[in-house]
């Protein structure tokens, strides 16, 4: 494996492309049925369902979108004729590993009643500068629900978690955590104070 030294530069400067997306319009999803589909999304995970129509590609498919709760978009093409998945899906080169979406500290908890409540089992995991819920959906994809541990404006992110990675980098340490964290958000004149959220374990894992 290289050294950090020789491979790509992280950092939040913009590079030399010639050109620049402007932030993330909408992900689309192979998914299964309709009903299964708006039952997990919509039902489970609270999403409003904002827009059907027939995929413009095909029209015998049927598209489905749903708003995540900050207006960026998550969609599904879908078709009555397709069962659900069960179990865990094995992805390969190209393929979706999982979908993460943001959720409150101080709904933590009740999330993770509502989940068991719904028949979904969920593992719990500190990711150093998060903390995250793992589920799958009902297709066996996995789901990542994840707290921020810091507040961090939208639009200072990159430079956050670029910064983190330094730090992370002249420490030595594996990976970042709460100290570059804290470290990287002072550099930048940003609060630090961390949300509360339970300790948790570290390392690798997914669902029950």
């Amino acid at each position: 494996m290289s050294s950090d030294d020789e491979r790509a530069p992280v950092t939040a400067d913009r590079p030399d492309s010639a050109f620049h997306v402007t932030g993330t319009d909408h992900v689309t999803l192979i998914g299964s049925n309709e009903a299964d589909t708006i039952e997990f999304y919509r039902d489970v995970l609270g999403m409003s369902l904002v827009l059907r129509q027939p995929n413009l590609d095909a029209p015998d498919v049927t598209h489905l979108f749903f708003d995540t709760g900050d207006g960026r978009i998550l969609t599904f093409f879908v078709e009555d004729n397709r069962d659900s998945h069960e179990g865990p899906q094995r992805v390969g080169v190209g393929g979706v590993h999982h979908l993460a979406f943001q959720i409150e500290a101080g709904e933590l908890e009740e999330i993770k009643e509502s989940l068991r409540a719904d028949g979904y089992g969920y593992s719990e995991f500190d990711r150093g500068a998060f903390h995250s819920l793992y589920t799958r959906d009902h297709n066996g994809l996995t789901i990542e629900l994840v707290v921020d541990k810091y507040e961090i404006p939208d639009d200072r992110r990159g430079e956050v978690l670029a910064l983190a990675q330094a730090k992370r980098v002249d420490a030595g340490a594996e990976y970042v955590d709460d100290e570059q964290m804290q470290a990287a958000l002072e550099e930048l004149g940003l609060p630090a104070e961390r949300a509360d959220v339970p300790d948790a374990a570290t390392g690798t894992g997914i669902s029950e």
